[in-house]
């Protein structure tokens, strides 16, 4: 769960390394970009975050499934305010 000393990035990536074993994984904050926007955060970090995760938890699965995967994994940081999430799958 959230850590306030602890940037979101930081902490999703270390959730998905946790969880899906990803063979790459990059979590990029793109909350400045949605300034002004609904769901932006008035400190411009951690509301609209992009996901490129690869993982060999996926092979078997649909591009739906995969997504629930992450989204399940990530649940808890939605719950907490995270406004937007991209996933790309790679």
């Amino acid at each position: 769960m959230s850590q306030p000393s602890v940037p979101l990035s930081e902490q999703i990536h270390t959730r998905l390394t946790e969880r899906l074993h990803p063979t790459a994984l990059k979590v990029i904050d793109e909350s400045a970009q949605h300034a002004g926007h609904a769901g932006a955060s008035a400190s411009g970090q951690g509301s609209h975050m992009r996901v490129c995760i690869a993982s060999p938890l996926f092979a078997p699965l649909s591009r739906v499934q995969r997504h629930r995967l992450v989204y399940d994994a990530l649940q808890d940081f939605i719950d907490q305010g995270l406004h937007a999430l991209a996933i790309e799958l790679i």
